[in-house]
């Protein structure tokens, strides 16, 4: 399977989250939204990253993950583009409602992410582990954890890649 990286905005990354930016002139902006932590144990967690770019593209993967209780927020400190890749929920096997146990590959999305902008993935949304592409980055990480096994979870999925836009 391939995906198409699309250029991260609001409107389209909406289903999976908020988008974070820095305002254009002075001033202050809120982000939210998508915060949220479903476990009165867990306690706020803030994080700092320095990830090594992909060292190939296109960027072939079999992993998704999610964080079924928190939001996770990547804000960016230093750094190029890196890629936002999101799934939703699949149908049960029954042909019912979503189902909560893996990420339906065949409605997943990429995003290809400007070095100013950082993402809250919602709670219990899947995505892929953080990829940086240009360069080494440095990011800010938030979310909630209580130290157990439901802090995160990771799946194996059927294999796909994730391809940039032409000239990109």
């Amino acid at each position: 399977m391939i995906l198409r990286a699309e250029p991260l905005t609001s409107a389209a990354f909406l289903p999976f989250g908020e988008v974070i930016e820095c305002p254009e002139v002075p001033g202050r902006t809120y982000f939210e939204d998508a915060l949220a932590n479903l476990r009165p144990g867990a306690r706020p967690s803030i994080s700092l990253t320095v990830k090594a770019p992909l060292t190939a593209l296109p960027l072939r993967s079999t992993t998704m993950e999610r964080h079924e209780f928190s939001s996770q927020s990547f804000i960016p400190q230093e750094g190029g583009r890196w890629l936002a890749i999101v799934a939703p929920h699949a149908a049960d096997a029954r042909g019912g409602a979503a189902s909560n146990s893996i990420p339906d590959m065949a409605r997943a999305r990429a995003f290809l992410c400007g070095p100013r902008q950082g993402v809250t993935y919602g709670a219990n949304v899947w995505h892929h582990p953080f990829t940086v592409l240009d360069r080494e980055a440095r990011f800010v990480i938030v979310m909630w954890r209580d130290g157990t096994k439901a802090d995160e979870e990771f799946v194996e999925v059927p294999p796909f890649e994730v391809e940039l836009p032409a000239g990109g």
